[in-house]
């Protein structure tokens, strides 16, 4: 345990590499691009944005993973009060299609075409569990960060993936309304739920948000360090092969940060959701 406590420690502070931005929208997306100043062959990911919210509110969380030597991409589109899951699906696709299909920077940066994720947070993070579906040849791992339900819902896709996934929830989440962690996990046979100890499922966005403003969580750091450190490792030892991050992506090994999760647990309906929230 100290030594996956070192490794937590090391990956909540930004890696090595330089970081670099660039713009989706050369390629017809709106949308951002960050990635390490150089490198072939690296992993890359498409990351999905939370509900009211865009490609902007995670530049730190993009900027980290790019500096462990992830190229990582985000669609900013489907931002209005009623957005499609399966649009921002289909963006998150032709988000990876982009950063896998073309060399970046002045050439000297590419992505490997077997080392492809899809991420996503919240509303995002249901659309990277579609998007998943309608690519699994393609994708080696998704991550659905405090995942929320949508229309048509996500648990249905989720139930025909092969390949890994992580499936991070906070605290109390099954008992919310709005959240599908429970329900994504167990309907999906390869994906592994952790807890983050102290997490707000809505404070992962940076910055000011609109939610804030009237009174619903708003950015926080805890959340983000954490999160930032969980997610980093398991991409390493997902779609890098770096053994050295490998408890990240065990199912059996329990992380720091982290609260256990009972699996035995029969699944919460919305009748008792409903009396939690009033309780």
């Amino acid at each position: 345990m100290a030594r996956i406590r070192k490794l937590v420690a090391a990956l909540q502070r930004r890696g090595p590499h330089r970081v670099l931005r660039g713009d989706l929208a050369f390629a017809g997306l709106p949308g951002v691009v960050y990635t390490p100043e150089t490198g072939l062959n690296l992993p890359g990911v498409a990351f999905g944005h939370d509900w009211l919210t865009g490609a902007s509110g995670y530049q730190a969380l993009l900027e980290h993973l790019a500096s462990w030597g992830i190229v990582a991409a985000a669609p900013d589109t489907q931002r209005g009060l009623v957005p499609s899951v399966l649009n921002l699906a289909y963006d998150l696709g032709v988000a990876l299609d982009i950063v896998a299909g073309v060399r970046l920077g002045s050439g000297n940066i590419g992505v490997h075409p077997a080392k492809l994720g899809l991420l996503g947070h919240g509303f995002g993070g249901s659309a990277a569990v579609f998007a998943a579906a309608g690519m699994p040849a393609r994708t080696s791992a998704v991550a659905a960060i405090f995942p929320t339900v949508t229309n048509p819902p996500a648990e249905q896709p989720a139930a025909t993936l092969k390949v890994p996934g992580l499936i991070l929830s906070a605290p109390g989440d099954p008992t919310t309304l709005n959240s599908n962690a429970l329900g994504l996990s167990q309907a999906w046979d390869t994906a592994t739920l952790r807890i983050v100890s102290k997490a707000e499922a809505r404070g992962l966005v940076e910055g000011r948000r609109l939610s804030k403003a009237i009174g619903l969580a708003g950015s926080h750091r805890g959340t983000q360090r954490t999160v930032r450190a969980l997610l980093t490792g398991y991409l390493l030892a997902t779609l890098a092969g770096d053994k050295t991050y490998r408890d990240f992506a065990d199912p059996d090994v329990a992380l720091p940060k982290t609260d256990p999760v009972d699996l035995e647990a029969p699944p919460v309906t919305p009748e008792e959701k409903i009396v939690a929230l009033l309780k």
